[in-house]
């Protein structure tokens, strides 16, 4: 089984390109915090996308916004033009979702919930109930 994932800021802005039978790719890293850190460290991972999703994160995503994404690892090597060969590991998500939201010429984003899981409700909106009768378990 080969499955990840991570919720993280991105570290750079994507990069979009497309492939010769015309299907988009976009890259980008994001920066994971590391649990119970004291030095607030965070470890920083590639991601690849494919298709609508990959020119989705190209328009809409910028570098620092949140993002949660589910995809695999998968490992690739290449060689430099030195002849020198390279490793890289990278995660291929399956499914980018946006966790703020905004547009990519700086406006700033809004955050969907705070500190995941903690949202802001207005108790004002909310109704008592008179009876039970209506509840469905």
């Amino acid at each position: 089984m080969n499955r990840v994932i991570l919720i993280g800021r991105l570290a750079r802005d994507p990069e979009l390109r497309f492939t010769a039978s015309g299907k988009a790719v976009a890259t980008f890293s994001i920066a994971v915090n590391r649990p119970f850190s004291k030095e607030k460290e965070a470890d920083f991972f590639n991601i690849v996308v494919w298709g609508k999703s990959a020119e989705n994160c190209a328009n809409y995503l910028s570098k620092g916004r949140l993002v949660g994404l589910e995809g695999r690892l998968q490992s690739r090597s290449y060689e430099t033009q030195t002849g020198e060969k390279r490793y890289i590991t990278e995660v291929i998500a399956d499914q980018v979702e946006f966790l703020e939201w905004g547009n990519k010429e700086g406006q700033t984003p809004t955050r969907r919930n705070d500190d995941f899981g903690s949202v802001d409700i207005d108790i004002s909106e909310f109704q008592a109930m008179d009876d039970d009768e209506d509840i469905p378990f």
